[in-house]
């Protein structure tokens, strides 16, 4: 634990309290306020501010290093008995200061509202801009994380080493493994909206761990005729990662009413895409237990893909239909009236859920019911014109592919073992922090020329028959300066071929086959 001086407490308040003037948080009259609000979140009574800062004007100047101050502040709770020594404990105690610097969420609720009303660009603007200066968005957490693009035959795709989410502390590990965790859990998970100004609890607590969301604020939404909430992801895979999540925690499920919301969003927020997650395990992302949306102000490479053929629907003459050059099964709707295009959408995912062909290895139901067909939905807006997005998703298993034939197989778990969820059927993958020292192990076995300490490195040891196919192609570009790009653009390949075992329908002559069944059923 770190020792914070009287000297050092008061330069960090008053620099929090200059911060939060200079940015909005707070008013310039606040200062003082401000000043003992941090104090008391310290667990300290003192010291007094220097003498003429509280007459003085907010001036935190372009070198103030938010992390580095709430650091400071965050240890002289710890010290003062105020805060638990761990890294949650600290975390919990920066939000708590951070969510007293803030307007309350009546009043940001209000100003996004008022700017959207004329221009929801400038709202969604200042909102994401309130959330990064409240430390809510952890920018300097999200910059560690590691990203490049590889060039494939499906464009270029984005690959990013997620390293912004923090490491548990094993000691909150442990606490976890002997708490009571039978009580009631509360909030229902992170993504309901009463996450809003929670204060977060240990490992050891009942209920177990839970972030600390004191600086967390949502907008207030209408979709689909019920309340929703819009925040910012704090770890971002994307510009401006929002999330959209019903006021009420239930399942994930796609259908119509679903389609309805995504639509409600993108004509409430028209500058950013949206999208779901499927609703079934194996082809879902990580959250199904609460109905939620993601989107936000990127474009993937999913959208910018080749068309490869077109099609149309009798039943909506005015609604184009493409299918799109991507590893996954990927139909583009298009039209310049919603209703149109949400009736078209309904079509596809209704005749998807039914469909069978053996012959591509797809199966709507198993004989007890179960099912295995749906989509990952995406929409956006393109001039006046409304955009839907229809992955094609089927989660069934076999004895050769247990985690699922149209998920990432056993040959690239090394890589990429997760579900493939909506940002990766977009062309963005998320892969795991043990990538980092692992790909950094192979570089050395690989410049030193010893193939076979890659099966005897633990470190390696998953990745050896990979690599040493890489060695076999590519022994001349492995230098100290380049072998590691030679890695990542490897990693993106295997990512292209992960998203291909996704695909339910491939791209040889029996896949294409497959496709124009189901296209010519609609």
């Amino acid at each position: 634990m770190a020792v914070v001086t009287s000297e050092q407490l008061r330069g960090a308040a008053q620099g929090l309290a200059d911060y939060a003037a200079a940015h909005g948080l707070t008013g310039a009259d606040d200062r003082v306020w401000a000043y003992n609000a941090i104090l008391e979140c310290a667990g300290a009574t003192g010291p007094a501010p220097a003498p003429g800062w509280v007459l003085g004007t907010p001036t935190p100047g372009d070198a103030f290093d938010l992390d580095a101050t709430l650091a400071a502040i965050s240890e002289a709770a710890v010290a003062n008995g105020v805060a638990d020594d761990t890294a949650s404990g600290r975390d919990r105690a920066s939000c708590r200061v951070m969510g007293l610097l803030m307007p309350r969420p009546s009043q940001v609720s209000a100003r996004f509202h008022e700017l959207a009303a004329h221009d929801p660009k400038a709202a969604t603007d200042w909102f994401y801009q309130l959330c990064c200066d409240a430390g809510y968005v952890r920018r300097s957490a999200i910059a560690r994380n590691v990203k490049w693009s590889t060039p494939t035959r499906w464009g270029d795709l984005e690959i990013t080493i997620n390293l912004s989410k923090p490491e548990k502390d094993p000691r909150e590990i442990a606490a976890a493994g002997v708490a009571a965790n039978d009580g009631e859990k509360y909030p229902a998970c992170q993504l309901c909206i009463e996450n809003e100004g929670y204060p977060g609890r240990a490992a050891s607590a009942p209920g177990g761990a839970h972030p600390a969301r004191q600086n967390l604020r949502i907008i207030p939404l209408e979709l689909g005729g019920e309340r929703w909430g819009l925040q910012y992801s704090p770890y971002a895979y994307f510009n401006e990662h929002c999330i959209a999540m019903s006021a009420h925690h239930r399942p994930m499920h796609v259908d119509r009413a679903t389609l309805g919301c995504l639509l409600d969003f993108v004509d409430t927020v028209p500058h950013y895409f949206i999208g779901s997650n499927a609703d079934l395990p194996i082809v879902g992302g990580s959250i199904l237990s609460h109905d939620h949306f993601q989107g936000g102000a990127h474009e993937f490479p999913m959208m910018r893909a080749a068309t490869a053929e077109t099609f149309a629907m009798a039943a909506h003459p005015n609604v184009g239909g493409e299918v799109l050059e991507w590893p996954l099964s990927v139909l583009r709707l298009t039209a310049a009236s919603r209703d149109e295009l949400l009736g078209a959408c309904v079509h596809v995912i209704d005749a998807w859920r039914s469909w069978s062909d053996v012959a591509a290895g797809v199966i709507a139901r198993d004989e007890d019911g179960t099912p295995h067909n749906t989509v990952t939905p995406v929409i956006r807006r393109v001039d006046e014109r409304y955009e839907a997005y229809l992955a094609l998703r089927c989660n069934v298993t076999t004895s050769e592919h247990p985690l699922g034939v149209f998920h990432p197989h056993a040959e690239y778990h090394h890589i990429k073992r997760e579900n493939i969820g909506l940002i990766e059927v977009m062309g963005l993958a998320i892969l795991p922090p043990r990538l980092v020292p692992e790909l950094e192990a192979v570089r050395g076995h690989l410049l030193a020329g010893d193939l076979d300490a890659l099966e005897a490195d633990e470190l390696t040891a998953s990745h050896a028959t990979w690599a040493r196919d890489v060695y076999a192609r590519r022994a001349t570009e492995l230098t100290p300066e380049g072998a590691l790009n030679v890695l990542h653009e490897e990693v993106g390949a295997v990512f292209g071929h992960v998203l291909e075992n996704a695909g339910v329908f491939k791209w040889d002559e029996a896949g294409r086959a497959a496709q124009r069944r189901f296209l010519d059923s609609l």
